[in-house]
């Protein structure tokens, strides 16, 4: 069998490897193959939540508009539904941004809505 010399290339990628796996604990940061296994499942789990947080997002946002609302005698639901009905078209990001640092505009949108 002939020798291969892939000395450089080999090294390189190791090193960044065990760059990605920096700040892991005990062995995941140091050989290389568990930092391999603890970095391939990090990205699995990075590509996975980026979409995911999405959700959680609009989640939040929904509890928050919630809370918000119902300080006026109105449900969730048919506060998205009265705004439906009023054409108001406002995304959850903003409602819920409203409800947190402007209580004034979200009762009047709560107006709008009942009306």
């Amino acid at each position: 069998m002939p020798r291969v010399k892939n000395n450089v290339a080999s090294r390189r990628r190791r090193k960044k490897v065990l760059a990605q796996a920096k700040g892991y604990q005990h062995g995941r940061s140091r050989l290389i193959t568990t930092a391999q296994d603890a970095v391939r499942r990090a990205l699995q789990y990075a590509y996975r939540d980026r979409r995911k947080k999405k959700g959680h997002f609009r989640r939040l946002w929904i509890a928050r508009i919630n809370a918000g609302v119902r300080e006026h005698g109105m449900s969730y639901s048919r506060f998205i539904n009265g705004l439906a009905k009023a054409d108001v078209h406002l995304d959850r990001k903003i409602l819920a941004d409203l409800a947190a640092t402007d209580p004034k505009a979200l009762e009047h949108l709560v107006k709008v809505a009942k009306g």
